[in-house]
């Protein structure tokens, strides 16, 4: 267990991007999630991540990271939620604590899952999370 919050509130100006998890566990689930992934390519300028047919880090089953800037959280989440296909996905935010950012300050799309957190640093400048390279060229609008 993480130690206790402190008491003053967490500045928005410590967020330096965001990821989102998408989830699955079943050939059909990730034929959606698929779908999904090229959707939000053609949508959103954001940097897609490799596939992962297991589990890999904290996460305990099967996905694919997209990272993106603060300026895509407002039009890419809200997609999200509409058109996730059903599917489990975590959005949070990055902001050098990376245990903090997956247990504590997450949001979850569809049912949350268990993550293994604790081999997650915890430290600034211990995470490891770099600047958001966009490697997709959005065609369509995200409506």
């Amino acid at each position: 267990m993480t130690e206790e919050r402190p008491a003053e509130p967490l500045e928005l100006r410590s967020i330096r991007s965001y990821h989102a998890h998408i989830y699955w566990s079943t050939a059909e689930q990730r034929a959606v999630a698929l779908r999904v992934r090229e959707q939000i390519a053609a949508r959103f300028s954001v940097q897609l991540g490799r596939v992962h047919d297991v589990a890999v880090g904290p996460h305990p089953i099967a996905m694919y990271q997209v990272a993106f800037s603060i300026e895509v959280f407002a039009g890419l989440t809200p997609w999200l939620m509409l058109n996730r296909g059903g599917l489990s996905v975590l959005v949070h935010p990055n902001t050098g604590h990376a245990r903090d950012d997956h247990e504590r300050n997450p949001l979850w799309l569809g049912a949350p899952l268990a993550l293994l957190t604790e081999s997650l640093p915890n430290e600034p400048g211990t995470d490891g999370i770099s600047d958001v390279v966009a490697n997709t060229s959005p065609t369509l609008p995200a409506a």
